[in-house]
């Protein structure tokens, strides 16, 4: 069937815009227009420091609950400042249910406009036409927003159109992919056990001027970490410690010591007329951003990579936009029955805890070993 997306489309918008002129409580209205569940996913505030830019996400990883970090993300950035957020998931291309495991992601096109790239993705092999825009936005040098699994978001097998994005390409003019190329690293494996030794970042001395540090004082993450050797010229804004334990002041890991886990760098264009800035992360599980200090430095790192580091204060707004309720993250872990404008209405958690998880069999044994 042919959608008719920019008629649905402004219609969304305009019932959007008609709440906030009407509202005095941003969650007193968010409603979403019947009949558009095949349009993409939009936040946007009318008034803020963002007002006038795009930012858009990309969500689709197995494991961290992408599906929910970044459209929490999105509302703060869109209701508490303004900027137009569009958000893409991985979907069922049958139902069209928010699948973290599909290599499926309409709407790249989104990223025509877009300001800035949010990106959190892991081993997609994506249909040529939805990896156009992806590449097209590279080829301009658009900054970009990596999370976790971002190192290693493509898994494109040789002979492809793209495939040297994949993490693993060993082709000399794109050794190691998107991850290496562009976010600085690919993937290199866990250091520390998920669920069992959450992560510090240690922000060092010379770091702690940096604009994306404003308010920032004792970040950690609930996930486990990444090893990371980052590519010349990154420059390192906190590294990360894994703990003993899953409390944010237990001892260090007797055997880890700390390595990257947050970084910047520059990136160039296809004609070499323009350096994409580059934030990257190897953290950003739904329940890492639960804590104030991790999840500043994310809003934070948005408004550096678009330019914007002179609007960046400690006062900035960082309070979740509706309730944020994060399951638990896991292979196989994430609500069930959720279409991507499911979410639109603000006054809907992410995600409705009676949304069901059903976790495969295969996936429980693999998630009891990790």
């Amino acid at each position: 069937m042919k959608h008719d997306w920019p008629l649905r489309t402004a219609i969304f918008h305009f019932t959007i815009l008609f709440c906030f002129g009407i509202s005095s409580l941003v969650n007193d209205c968010f409603a979403v227009e019947s009949g558009v569940n095949d349009a993409p996913l939009i936040y946007e505030g009318t008034t803020g420091l963002g007002a006038g830019k795009h930012i858009v996400f990309l969500a689709g990883d197995h494991e961290y609950r992408s599906e929910e970090t970044l459209p929490a993300l999105a509302r703060m950035l869109a209701i508490n400042h303004g900027f137009k957020c569009t958000v893409l998931f991985t979907v069922d291309p049958e139902t069209g249910e928010i699948d973290p495991a599909a290599d499926n992601l309409p709407g790249t096109q989104a990223l025509e406009t877009a300001d800035l790239a949010v990106i959190f993705l892991r081993f997609k092999n994506l249909p040529d036409d939805q990896m156009k825009p992806i590449v097209d936005y590279l080829d301009r040098g658009g900054p970009v927003v990596g999370l976790r699994t971002s190192t290693h978001a493509f898994k494109i097998p040789s002979g492809r159109k793209y495939s040297k994005f994949d993490y693993q390409f060993k082709g000399d003019d794109y050794q190691r992919g998107f991850g290496r190329q562009v976010l600085g690293e690919s993937w290199s494996g866990h250091y520390g056990k998920n669920h069992v030794m959450a992560t510090r970042l240690d922000i060092p001395a010379e770091a702690k001027a940096h604009p994306i540090m404003t308010g920032v004082e004792n970040p950690w993450a609930q996930s486990g970490g990444y090893w990371t050797e980052p590519v010349d010229g990154s420059v390192v804004l906190a590294y990360a410690q894994p703990l003993e334990n899953m409390s944010p002041d237990s001892n260090p890991a007797k055997d880890k010591k700390p390595c990257p886990g947050v970084w910047i760098r520059k990136y160039s264009s296809q004609d070499g007329k323009n350096d994409g800035r580059v934030f990257t992360t190897t953290y950003g599980a739904s329940e890492d951003i639960l804590d104030d200090d991790f999840r500043r430095m994310m809003i934070n790192a948005c408004l550096w990579s678009i330019g914007m580091e002179s609007k960046i204060t400690d006062k900035l707004n960082i309070e979740f936009v509706g309730d944020y309720l994060p399951a638990t993250y896991k292979f196989g872990g994430h609500r069930r029955n959720v279409k991507p404008l499911d979410l639109a209405d603000i006054k809907v958690p992410i995600m409705s805890s009676d949304k069901p998880i059903v976790v495969p069999e295969r996936k429980k044994k693999k998630n009891k070993n990790k």
